[in-house]
């Protein structure tokens, strides 16, 4: 039996409307199989009904069974629900409590264990940065700050690279001073995929960068750092 390559969508932010059915109806294909089962999370906003209901309408008319993850009511058997999904979709909201809330039902371990056999894993904001070492989080009320993730994946991630102005500055600042590692950042509406760790393509806005590579120069004179758009294949949706 062929090994399925462990994937790993990680989308910059959601675009108003239907604008997002493109990029959402790519995730479901990465699951290989027609009307996939997708998990939803949303423990970021502490499972607020208006996120569910968002997650719904954005799944609303594609082919997929959608559920949600709940753990601030009653919360199901998590190694008999994350084995029975396709694919894990995690929205955006507070990274940090997030986290927290996860390692206390050890769902990171769950999570970890279904990529492995090939389920696929997803977010927008949160649940972008959640997979990597590092990310970018707005957890914090006073500014935005490093977090340390579940290293899933290498580097640090910054999602809304250009739909909050100030993610471009803060980033690069925190790369200069070593405080997160080198890592991508990705504009709203876009993606990056990774198959086994490593990034498989860009899948972005037409006309849009989608998705840049941030890292400290290697003969910086003022810590400076270099942006760059992300070298990998591309898809226009």
């Amino acid at each position: 039996m062929a090994v399925r390559k462990r994937h790993i969508l990680a989308i910059g932010g959601l675009l108003p409307a239907d604008g997002n059915r493109p990029l959402l109806q790519y995730l479901l294909g990465l699951a290989g199989k027609p009307g996939p089962a997708i998990g939803m999370i949303s423990a970021a906003t502490g499972d607020a009904l208006s996120t569910i209901q968002r997650f719904d309408e954005l799944f609303d008319s594609l082919d997929c069974r959608v559920s949600h993850l709940g753990f601030f009511d009653r919360t199901c058997d998590l190694n008999e629900y994350v084995a029975s999904q396709d694919v894990i979709l995690v929205g955006g909201g507070n990274t940090k409590s997030m986290l927290g809330v996860w390692r206390e039902w050890e769902l990171p371990r769950l999570l970890r264990k279904a990529w492995r056999r090939g389920t696929v894993l997803a977010g927008w904001s949160a649940g972008a940065i959640c997979w990597f070492e590092q990310g970018l989080t707005d957890s914090f009320a006073d500014r935005l700050r490093p977090l340390d993730c579940l290293g899933f994946l290498p580097g640090s991630c910054c999602p809304h690279y250009d739909g909050e102005i100030d993610r471009r500055p803060a980033f690069q600042e925190l790369i200069r001073k070593k405080l997160l590692k080198p890592g991508i950042a990705i504009e709203d509406g876009s993606a990056v995929e990774f198959q086994d760790r490593r990034i498989s393509r860009v899948i972005a806005r037409t006309g849009q960068v989608g998705a840049w590579s941030v890292r400290p120069a290697r003969a910086a004179r003022h810590g400076d750092v270099i942006e760059q758009p992300l070298k990998a294949p591309r898809i226009e949706l």
